[in-house]
């Protein structure tokens, strides 16, 4: 841990240009648990996002960000030297990838933290490539990675529904220079589509494209039970966190989550 919190002192005192202004509110700030376990890939935006979290949390004054890089704290059984399990979170949040090390209790504890306690999950990036042989994880975040067909490159965005927090800033069609995610196990009956590639401008002849619908989704949000969760294949690229779209993207959607606002999720076919 004392990488992250060397990187932490150092860009502490960096104002990030998405931060909100200080809360005045006497309501108490919520807490969130981010996850940066890498059992498989390693990606070195991990640390750069988990730094631009908490930097946010703090300028913004809505909540407060615990770091690890294990998985102890995802549990509902009490545990020793006061440490904290998920009843002191309101939303977790995974940078990860792999088999994760959690055993079925804590599998189990996860499920329900989201789907009946009503708490808030957010998948960035790899989070999709992620727990691949739980099929239930697959479930409750909306589906997995099949592949980066045309990886790091200028992708296409389009934004699909401006309306949800943090989508107005981006422009309605626009492209990122980063590593998009081509995703399966993916319904949009089930799911409301925030962003997607733009398929007139991919090259579809790719022997590594597996979806034949064009459909490829970017960013998504969806209820998972009591819980709401959100997900978006963004983070790749370091330079990225530094970008004000996307930090004003995450902190509305922590927001989402955290239901501190609330946004139509009704699952929509293509716009």
């Amino acid at each position: 841990m004392k990488t992250w919190l060397c990187l932490l002192v150092a860009l502490d005192s960096i104002e990030l240009s998405a931060a909100l202004p200080a809360q005045t509110s006497d309501k108490p700030k919520r807490n969130l648990l981010f996850i940066g376990q890498a059992k498989g890939y390693q990606h070195e935006a991990i640390s750069t996002a988990m730094a631009t979290l908490y930097n946010l949390g703090r300028s913004s004054g809505l909540w407060n960000t615990v770091l690890r890089t294990d998985c102890t704290a995802i549990t509902k059984k009490p545990l020793k030297w006061e440490a904290k399990n998920l009843d002191a979170f309101d939303a977790i949040i995974f940078f990860t990838d792999g088999d994760l090390d959690m055993d079925v209790s804590q599998k189990a504890d996860l499920l329900s933290y989201v789907r009946d306690d009503g708490k808030g999950f957010i998948g960035i990036h790899s989070a999709t490539i992620t727990f691949t042989k739980w099929p239930a994880y697959g479930e409750m975040i909306g589906g997995y990675f099949d592949e980066h067909p045309w990886g790091t490159f200028n992708a296409p965005v389009i934004v699909e529904d401006p309306a949800f927090p943090g989508m107005k800033q981006w422009p309605s069609a626009f492209t990122i220079n980063d590593e998009i995610y081509q995703i399966k196990d993916f319904s949009r009956t089930t799911t409301r589509v925030l962003m997607r590639l733009d398929p007139s401008k991919l090259d579809l002849t790719n022997p590594r494209v597996h979806r034949r619908d064009g459909d490829f989704a970017v960013t998504w949000a969806r209820m998972y039970g009591k819980g709401r969760v959100f997900y978006s294949t963004l983070g790749h690229v370091e330079a990225n966190w530094d970008r004000p779209e996307m930090q004003t993207m995450i902190v509305e959607a922590i927001k989402w989550v955290l239901k501190l606002v609330d946004a139509d999720v009704t699952p929509r076919a293509v716009r």
